[in-house]
């Protein structure tokens, strides 16, 4: 049909997922992936089009998020923005080098920024994240003007409706309006699934919807401003990731079931297959109505309905062939396990093959059928710990990515294995909750010494594939009925918070070295000191190493520069307090890193910078990952509680997640064999940390930081009968947990297990 569209073009260059495309003219295209960069497509021929790219923004994480600010009078040709899983959002003119410096770094979220969206006039910005965060910011001025609170999950969406409205898509299942100025005026909640995107549709629209959402469900809903739903549209069979419109109105979507589709109405009136496991994102260019997407198979492809911008035969009958080839046969696909499993490595990939970071889970095939697991060690340069296991999951914790492989053995405590397994892959803690559901429900009914092969599976389920895969945040695996589920308590693995954008750090270093005085700006040589160790914490961050000359720089940056001015510094001292080395350059005559930070004044009760003062307690925090770090946390115990105490009742969110984080630390040490000085006994220190962690612990606080100052309070009422029933009475434990239970956090299944188990422990 003439109306159908075709393939226009197909843009290769990207070297894993692209998981955002925005076209803001004819002649550019920019898209962003999980290979860490955004690239720019310029339009060098038009008929078939074809397209010249170059890097324009190089991220040191993956990229998942992007979107255009419109040109205005300050920026004539617009502004690109991008962001990730750095946290921070990238802000520049277009057409420039990735070295060229960013207009703005905006920076404010605590974890990976998932959905942007721009107003029209160019200069407002709403971004969400995973921290469960939205928020409203003016691109000219640099700053957060409003946060759109209220959300309990990942922020997958985010919409600018108009100059007064914003809107957003949540994991929590809401869709949520509100004023620019942060004022929510609108909840739909009690939808079936999580809420992925969102999209405004034009104004006249026949089915009178001012927008339009989907998401995990599988349903595109037309809503009214208002939040009445007044339409459905079926036809995807997987997730919804994107949704984009066209100039008369009509629909566009692309989700996880291959498929990118053209919506008239309610009517699906034209289904575009690609050839890849998921199309993440689809825009629409507002100068030709082509169709832009991007998917998992590394490629952008343009559609258009202009035949004078189709690509040659050729190139048609390529893609046909393509999507064609891609398809599984559905008598394949019904001998369920053989599919991947045969496609596994032998056992003579270990000996060619090197890893590619510390704790990487390698599936081995071996000779006589049976699958083995093994762990790449950094150190030791090799694969370890061949091993048979019952189960291995997948697990899906950003998207995109090659799910991490989560192996598990019937018996094994389903809550300690998420929590070595959430401590090899730095991943939040949010998590503990949802994959140690996942694992019991995926194997209830499992007795010792079945295997996965021998499991009674859904006819047609791979073992090894989708049928068995997760992923944490999004729909949450299903609560464990009666009393199978796990226990949580005690905490026995130390945390760790190690995520950074290295190449800003560096940049600001050197931007703020610019403005000091020539006694405090840091030489060449302490420059190159410090630039050394950037490269040892990019190249090795499990332990980069940091020497002394390294260590003195940093110092002198976290602890003789103004206060303004100190946060990259003592960002890097948080990344090199997880190596041993770490003690050695910061213990002397001059005392211990406590006593230096402390004699810098980052833990005075009135200080005006509480991100100083939050990335201070992470390096201590950060100290218990080794023994040395350790035996210093345990020797300064009462110097760090007495510094740090009056900061567990702060308001600021990422400061009491970095308190709770050291209080679980410390629950860790103390209800481990660790040593602990003579003059104060064990329960008088973990006494003082409960004292501590239950400041933290109110119904309106921040729920990440709750759940972990729960973690620690539950883990030290383990020491012992005697203990507990004295923490309980002196602290009325009873009333404590009834107050959270009845409030908003005592709603989130991880909370509610954890105060479920501290009330078991009172009983």
């Amino acid at each position: 049909m003439a109306d159908m569209f075709k393939l226009s073009a197909s843009l290769r260059g990207h070297e894993d997922d692209v998981r955002a495309v925005v076209s803001p003219s004819a002649r550019c295209i920019f898209s962003a992936s999980r290979d860490g960069t955004v690239r720019q497509w310029l339009l060098t021929s038009p008929n078939p089009p074809t397209y010249d790219d170059t890097i324009a923004v190089q991220a040191t994480s993956f990229v998942n998020s992007l979107t255009f600010a419109a040109p205005s009078s300050t920026h004539s040709e617009g502004l690109l923005i991008s962001a990730g899983k750095d946290t921070i959002i990238d802000v520049r003119p277009p057409f420039q080098s990735p070295d060229t410096d960013p207009e703005r770094l905006l920076i404010g979220h605590a974890n990976n920024v998932c959905s942007l969206d721009a107003s029209a006039d160019g200069d407002t910005l709403v971004s969400g994240g995973w921290d469960t965060q939205a928020r409203v910011w003016s691109i000219s001025k640099g700053e957060c003007t409003a946060e759109l609170k209220g959300h309990d999950a990942a922020v997958w969406a985010v919409l600018v409706y108009d100059d007064k409205t914003v809107i957003t898509g949540c994991a929590d299942k809401t869709i949520r309006i509100f004023s620019l100025g942060g004022k929510l005026l609108q909840t739909i909640p009690g939808l079936p699934d999580v809420v992925r995107a969102l999209c405004k549709l034009p104004a006249g629209h026949p089915s009178g919807a001012a927008f339009a959402s989907a998401g995990n469900d599988q349903v595109i809903r037309l809503w009214t401003i208002d939040g009445i739903e007044v339409a459905q549209l079926h036809g995807h069979t997987s997730f919804i990731y994107a949704l984009a419109v066209l100039h008369n109105g009509d629909l566009v979507s692309s989700g996880e079931d291959r498929t990118v589709r053209v919506w008239k109405g309610t009517e699906c009136i034209q289904t575009i297959t690609h050839p890849a496991i998921s199309v993440w994102a689809v825009s629409v260019c507002p100068e030709t109505n082509d169709i832009v997407t991007g998917a998992s198979d590394k490629i952008i492809r343009v559609f258009s309905r202009d035949p004078s911008r189709h690509a040659d035969a050729e190139a048609l009958h390529a893609f046909d062939e393509s999507v064609s080839s891609s398809s599984i046969p559905q008598q394949t696909a019904s001998e369920g396990q053989q599919i991947n499993k045969e496609q596994l490595p032998g056992p003579e990939f270990l000996q060619q093959k090197s890893g590619t970071k510390e704790g990487q889970v390698q599936m081995i095939r071996e000779e006589d059928g049976s699958v083995t697991a093994h762990t790449w060690s950094s150190a030791a340069q090799q694969w370890i710990n061949g091993k048979d296991y019952d189960f291995v999951f997948d697990v899906d914790i950003t998207d995109g990515a090659p799910p991490l492989k989560l192996p598990y053995n019937i018996g094994q405590n389903p809550y300690d294995v998420a929590s070595k397994f959430i401590a090899n892959n730095e991943l939040p803690m949010t998590y503990l909750d949802q994959v140690a559901n996942f694992i019991t429900t995926n194997t209830q009914g499992a007795t010792l010494g079945s295997s996965s092969q021998q499991q009674t599976q859904t006819p047609g389920a791979d073992p090894w594939g989708s049928e068995n895969r997760y992923r944490p945040g999004e729909a949450g695996a299903p609560e464990p009925s009666g009393d199978t589920r796990p226990r949580s308590l005690p905490q026995t693995q130390y945390l760790s918070i190690t995520t950074a954008n290295l190449s800003a750090i560096r940049k600001k270093v050197g931007e703020l070295n610019d403005t000091m005085s020539a006694d405090l700006a840091l030489s060449s040589d302490e420059l190159k000191a410090l630039d050394n160790l950037i490269k040892q914490l990019q190249t090795n961050p499990k332990d980069p190493k940091p020497q002394a000359d390294q260590i003195a720089a940093v110092l002198k940056v976290a602890t003789q520069w103004p206060s303004a001015n100190r946060l990259p510094g003592i960002d890097l001292l948080r990344l090199s307090a997880i190596t041993p080395t770490f003690v050695m350059h910061t213990s002397g005559g001059e005392g211990t890193i406590v006593d230096t930070l402390t004699k810098s004044g980052v833990f005075e009760a009135n200080t005006d910078k509480p991100n100083n003062t939050m990335l201070a307690v992470r390096v201590l925090a950060n100290l218990f990952m080794t023994e040395e770090g350790r035996l210093v946390a345990d020797g300064c115990f009462e110097d760090i509680i007495s510094s740090t105490q009056s900061f567990s009742s702060t308001s600021n969110k990422n400061l009491a997640t970095a308190m709770a984080t050291l209080y679980i630390n410390y629950a860790v040490l103390l209800t481990s064999n660790a040593p602990s000085s003579e003059s104060r006994t064990r329960e008088q220190r973990a006494a003082a940390v409960v004292n501590a962690a239950l400041n933290i612990v109110k119904s309106d606080g921040d729920s990440e930081a709750v759940y972990r100052a729960l973690v620690a309070v539950g883990t030290l009422m383990s020491l012992g009968d005697e203990f507990r029933k004295e923490v309980a009475q002196a602290k009325d434990m009873g009333s404590i947990l009834q107050s959270i239970e009845k409030s908003a956090l005592g709603k989130e299944n991880r909370i509610k297990a954890v105060t479920n188990e501290m009330k078991d422990q009172l009983r």
